[in-house]
């Protein structure tokens, strides 16, 4: 039976319920969903294109202290409050996976935390490329 550990940063905001920044298991990470809360405020950044960024750039972090990095991602699940953003959001996703191109999928939904226009989970390689 594979261990289970717990992965938590303080370089992304401290998540706002009962729940881990990640799950480390079965030789994968799994994220729990990142919305665009800034670092140190907790605030949402402006707009739903600055909220793919941070959520991308929190996601960024988790991955870091996972031991792993975006591009071992094989899964990601991005979540919108309305579809209409698919493009701008689309656009950020494809600057920080480069070439890498993991598996995804694309939902909308009625709501999300703190009133988040996108929010984005991931599934990744644990360890790194040089076997870390």
């Amino acid at each position: 039976m594979s261990e289970r550990r717990i992965i938590s940063t303080d370089r992304a905001p401290p998540a706002i319920g009962p729940y881990s920044h990640a799950v480390i298991g079965g030789g994968l990470v799994y994220t729990s969903g990142q919305v665009g809360a800034v670092l140190g405020t907790g605030d949402l950044a402006d707009g739903v294109a600055a909220q793919a960024e941070q959520a991308l750039r929190n996601l960024e972090a988790v991955l870091a202290a996972a031991g792993t990095d975006i591009g071992r991602v094989l899964k990601s699940t991005i979540f919108l409050a309305d579809m209409a953003d698919f493009a701008a959001v689309n656009e950020a996703y494809a600057r920080h996976v480069g070439t890498a191109h993991p598996a995804r999928s694309t939902v909308a939904v009625a709501a999300l935390p703190k009133g988040a226009r996108v929010e984005i989970e991931m599934i990744a390689l644990a360890g790194t490329t040089d076997g870390g």
